[in-house]
């Protein structure tokens, strides 16, 4: 056999295939990154808010909104109580879809400070409850609060952040231990939610502290705690958007003194 017989076979030899255990390192890459990509993609895109409850809210003579890449804050055009609330929305919901809900409170001098989560998912949010608070200066109390997976979210600010001066929970509950806390806290619940059911919330009430103050709104369902329209999973809601903001108002303002 030549030289030149011996090269062309050597040239034409067949790569060697990569190690089992490599390849099968290479899918499972390849997969989380496709995972990764399909998350974000679909995070990027929350459930919009009604366009006339926040045309409504923007309309409104008593209330100043004010728009950052941080949040949506909604200052009482006349003189304030002093008192704020900082709001987390629940999973892939805009921020927006809130404010016709606790307008109400706005109305009566309270502060509102809707939080724009990160990826649209409070239960990921890493930033400061400062972050938010900033948003609105001059504010002497601050109390948390949140809808579903922003409630939880809200539990951990509590939890963490001694300056909290109480937690509002929509349709929501604990993930962290608060049953020791002096903590003022009150919980309200959706009689037709069917995702934050009020068998969870009681399943959970027993992180929350002895004197936690729970109230169930009859015919309310999970997506009556804002304005974005139907939610998968929840079920059907069989009093009206004007008779959940009278019942959230009158179970939430008193708390906030």
């Amino acid at each position: 056999m030549t030289s030149e017989d011996r090269s062309e076979r050597r040239g034409s030899r067949v790569p060697r295939r990569l190690p089992r255990a490599k390849r099968l390192a290479l899918w499972v890459l390849a997969l989380l990154l496709l995972a990764v990509i399909v998350f974000l993609s679909w995070a990027s895109v929350p459930m919009a808010a009604e366009r006339g409850p926040w045309a409504a809210v923007r309309a409104d003579p008593r209330i100043r909104v004010t728009e950052t890449g941080d949040g949506v804050a909604l200052i009482p055009s006349s003189v304030p109580t002093g008192v704020g609330l900082v709001f987390l929305a629940g999973a892939r919901v805009d921020p927006e879809a809130y404010a016709a809900k606790l307008a109400p409170l706005v109305d009566a001098g309270v502060t509102v400070v809707i939080a724009r989560p990160t990826l649209n998912f409070a239960i990921i949010e890493s930033r400061p409850l400062s972050t938010f608070t900033a948003l609105a200066p001059g504010v002497r109390k601050w109390f948390v609060g949140g809808h579903s997976l922003g409630g939880v979210r809200a539990c951990q600010y509590a939890h963490d952040d001694p300056s909290v001066g109480g937690l509002v929970l929509f349709g929501s509950y604990c993930s962290v231990d608060l049953s020791r806390s002096s903590l003022p806290v009150l919980s309200v619940a959706g009689s037709r939610d069917g995702l934050s059911t009020p068998a969870k919330i009681a399943a959970n009430a027993r992180l929350l502290p002895a004197s936690a103050r729970f109230v169930t709104i009859a015919g309310a369902d999970h997506a009556m705690f804002g304005d974005y329209g139907a939610q998968p999973g929840d079920n059907t809601a069989t009093i009206s958007d004007a008779e959940m903001r009278r019942e959230l108002t009158a179970a939430v303002l008193p708390f906030l003194g």
